[in-house]
């Protein structure tokens, strides 16, 4: 099995660059950050594309599930960005910037479920990070 290489394309550069802003904020455990920023935690999701079995997942099929699955879990905001990695095919990511608590943490391994689940995939591939930010 191959892998194939992707570059990010010009939308998916723009969401690294703001990701790699607010991860400038990080300051170190929790509860060290500057005055005026709020601790958060910060999920990167990142959701593959590619079917296992041949195809894609469409665009109208993305859009339905960050409608009915990931827009109702996480009401108060969310970021997609449009990239593409050095795994089996292109990918969409989705960053959530949350308190930490255990019902945030079962929402999420519930999108990630329900994905794999729904869409056929091996894997969705989380990355999380403490971060400081003020809104």
């Amino acid at each position: 099995m191959s892998v194939a290489r992707h570059t990010l394309s010009r939308a998916g550069v723009a969401g690294a660059l703001v990701a790699a802003v607010l991860a400038g904020c990080a300051a170190g455990p929790p509860g060290n950050c500057a005055t005026g920023f709020e601790a958060f935690e910060r999920d990167t999701l990142y959701f593959g594309r590619a079917i296992p079995r041949g195809g894609q997942v469409s665009d109208a099929d993305w859009a339905d599930f960050l409608d009915t699955r990931v827009t109702p879990a996480f009401p108060q905001g969310f970021t997609v960005i449009d990239a593409a990695g050095q795994w089996w095919g292109a990918s969409g990511q989705v960053v959530l910037l949350h308190p930490r608590d255990t019902k945030t943490d079962d929402a999420i391994a519930t999108l990630i479920d329900t994905y794999r689940q729904r869409f056929a995939q091996e894997a969705v591939l989380q990355e999380r990070q403490s971060v400081c930010a003020r809104f």
